[in-house]
């Protein structure tokens, strides 16, 4: 405003964009045009323009139902900044979704596209195994290396390897004030939701086992549409619409691309750890919501437990899973889909507000036991969920019921008053379990 170099037409055209005076459009529209305008009049030299995530606003009006508008925006002001501009010098522009058919970029020329496929910049997408390993090693909690790969590694771009660098800078940070600080989500909060839930809420079967696929470690084989559009998302074909869900699942970092086969089709896993917690929660919250929702027959199987009736907690659990995702017997760790069944069992139980539910595995890692109490009726449960590998479901019931009193799991609640304690061994395998039973008074 003190510049000496701009007029005072030029002065007041800058206290509109400052002072945020866009009752006429063509304020808003054309600031970008503007402040290049100025900078290079003021400075002399050419202006570069560096926008970030210029797709969040369209992903917002999206949600909100003003996604028209905002794509006559954002083409407004890309158009009036980058388009014969003498005062430009370069911009770049990052997003995870290439609109192109939205007509955003009409008119601008000489654009090159970068995109997570390509093998130009690959590894400037993320941190290498080198990278992090000198930050680690910076810390001083070199150790961390390998839990540090199992969760945040595994994004393929062009034929790197690499790590979400969000990721790895919050654990680090985490690390350097306690060096056994545990993993955690970190990228899950600052990102949305969105698209996960829109693919469980339009689950065909054929969905359902795409997921249990993914979750289990395999991949799925999918055609990848570059240019997307979020009102294909809204597409009546249910296959065109499964195609861009697919297609952003995969350009937001939900999926990563592990080679790509014959004719366009690539092959897609999830990434890492913390992704998998994303769709397992997801899974969870989707599958309480189904199954809670036929409320007779949760009410029946909430009753079953708590009177000891293990053959219809059997039965009714068994029918649950039917309908859900599940682990498939492959490449995930056995206590991962131990803690997934024991995600589905606590979902169930925690819709009942009366009682008082304790779980020891609320952090996603170690044992998978669950303790209730039905304080009116002195009556408590004690609850240990085992993968049955190759279905070996009698030896897991066995080691679950060995697990709960080597514990003494029984013993707490008697110290809480409970005058009747059930017992229940649980052994699950892809979407079956068995129930041992014990019973203490």
């Amino acid at each position: 405003m003190e510049s000496k170099k701009l007029t005072q037409d030029d002065k007041k055209k800058l206290c509109c964009i400052l002072e945020e005076e866009f009752e006429k459009a063509a304020n808003l529209h054309r600031s970008l045009r503007v402040l290049t305008e100025l900078l290079y009049k003021h400075f002399e030299v050419p202006v570069i323009v560096l926008i970030d995530e210029y797709d969040v606003p369209l992903d917002k009006a999206y949600q909100d139902g003003f996604y028209a508008e905002m794509v006559r925006l954002i083409r407004s002001l890309f158009s009036q900044a980058f388009k014969t501009n003498p005062n430009l010098y370069f911009a770049v522009i990052t997003g995870c979704l290439r609109i192109a058919r939205e007509s955003i970029f009409t008119g601008l020329n000489n654009f090159k596209v970068r995109t997570v496929s390509d093998v130009e910049f690959a590894e400037y997408f993320g941190f290498t195994d080198d990278e992090v390993r000198d930050m680690l090693s910076y810390y001083g909690v070199e150790k961390s290396f390998d839990e540090m790969k199992e969760w945040y590694d595994g994004y393929r771009f062009g034929d790197v390897s690499v790590y979400c660098p969000w990721d790895v800078i919050n654990q680090c940070d985490k690390l350097r004030v306690n060096a056994k600080a545990p993993m955690e989500s970190h990228w899950e909060n600052s990102s949305s939701n969105v698209i996960v839930r829109d693919i469980l809420a339009a689950a065909t079967e054929t969905t359902k086992s795409q997921m249990e696929a993914l979750i289990s470690g395999e991949a799925v084989k999918k055609v990848l549409i570059p240019e997307l559009t979020y009102t294909d998302l809204d597409s009546d074909d249910q296959e065109v619409r499964q195609t861009y869900l697919w297609s952003v699942l995969f350009a937001t970092g939900y999926l990563t691309d592990v080679g790509e086969t014959e004719n366009g089709v690539h092959r897609l896993a999830i990434p890492n750890r913390e992704v998998r917690e994303i769709y397992e929660k997801r899974i969870r919250s989707w599958f309480k919501g189904k199954v809670t929702s036929d409320t007779a027959r949760w009410k029946r199987f909430c009753e079953a437990l708590k009177e000891g009736e293990y053959k219809e907690v059997q039965q009714l659990f068994n029918e649950f899973m039917a309908v859900s995702i599940s682990i498939r017997d492959t490449f995930v760790r056995k206590e991962m889909k131990e803690n997934f069944y024991h995600g589905m069992l606590l979902g169930l139980l925690r819709a009942e507000g009366n009682w008082i539910i304790r779980s020891n595995a609320d952090s996603g890692t170690g044992y998978t036991d669950i303790i209730l109490e039905v304080p009116v009726m002195k009556v408590g449960c004690v609850i240990e969920v085992k993968y049955a590998e190759n279905g070996k479901y009698d030896q897991a019931c066995k080691e679950a019921m060995k697990q709960m009193e080597n514990h003494g799991y029984a013993e707490a609640l008697r110290q809480d008053g409970m005058q009747t304690i059930h017992k229940y061994g649980i052994a699950c395998y892809k979407k079956s379990c068995k129930i041992l039973y014990g019973l203490e008074k």
